[in-house]
């Protein structure tokens, strides 16, 4: 009766251990796969233990051209993105004019329809202007399609902001511009940061709208599509794995900084 009563009261823990699990198992078996050493072309079986590919990351042709490529393009995109959609969620959250519904509605477009519309809409609109494929039509695209995100993420932290901190600092006579960058923008900033941490992800993964407006640039992840039709090479588990643990690191320093400044709070 007691282990009953024990497992029921656990009963939510456990469901979200097991989704958990569940959702990271592809990471372990990329992770696993890293040090494989596969006698063939395809590494989709076990055979022996090995560092050499996490020795030689780069012996794959293209492989760390195409990692390159796709990183510039996520750091300009999430610099792009952030600065427009910090801007546009300001502009949405406090300020009343005309359009106003419109231009929210409009912004949040991408998210809600399938990629492969907004990838040949964007494919259609360059190939009209008479624009090469390439890096720029990527980039373009890419802020384009993460630009929702920010807007939404930065959006949510600024309506929950309390007008009476900025009211507070105006009245011992603060100027609007150290209004802002002491009592608006710090508190905003987590919103901003999340948002620009879902467009480098949005960004560097990305394959459909990559693929549209492209042309005969290589991404990371197109290099993985291409790849895997020939056989897929150790390093590019060694690239997820790499990446996955730079993210998991990213949340934990995130979460230690966080309570940090609770405990700083509270003393």
């Amino acid at each position: 009766m007691r282990l009953f009563t024990w497992v029921r009261r656990h009963l939510v823990v456990f469901a979200g251990l097991l989704t958990l699990g569940y959702l990271l198992l592809p990471n372990v078996i990329v992770t696993v796969f890293s040090f494989n050493k596969p006698n063939g072309r395809f590494n989709y079986q076990w055979q022996r233990f090995s560092t050499d590919a996490w020795t030689h990351p780069c012996d794959v042709a293209d492989l760390c051209g195409s990692l390159s490529l796709s990183l510039r393009i996520a750091v300009w995109a999430t610099l792009g993105a952030t600065v427009l959609g910090t801007l546009i969620a300001f502009a949405l959250a406090r300020y009343r004019f005309s359009g106003r519904s419109s231009a929210g509605t409009l912004i949040f477009l991408p998210m809600a329809m399938p990629e492969v519309v907004m990838a040949a809409s964007l494919a259609t609109l360059f190939l009209n202007m008479g624009v090469s494929f390439g890096f720029w039509t990527i980039l373009i695209a890419h802020i384009t399609f993460c630009l929702s995100f920010v807007v939404t993420a930065v959006k949510a932290r600024v309506m929950s902001m309390d007008p009476r901190l900025e009211q507070a600092a105006q009245d011992l006579y603060a100027t609007p511009a150290q209004t802002f960058w002491r009592i608006t923008l710090p508190i905003a900033a987590p919103g901003i940061a999340a948002g620009a941490l879902l467009s480098f992800a949005l960004s560097f993964d990305d394959f459909v709208i990559t693929n549209f407006n492209a042309g005969s640039t290589v991404t990371f992840p197109m290099f993985v599509w291409g790849a895997a039709q020939r056989g897929t090479p150790v390093q590019i588990n060694v690239i997820g794995t790499a990446m996955f643990a730079v993210a998991v690191l990213c949340v934990l320093a995130g979460q230690l900084v966080g309570r940090r400044q609770k405990n700083r709070r509270r003393s």
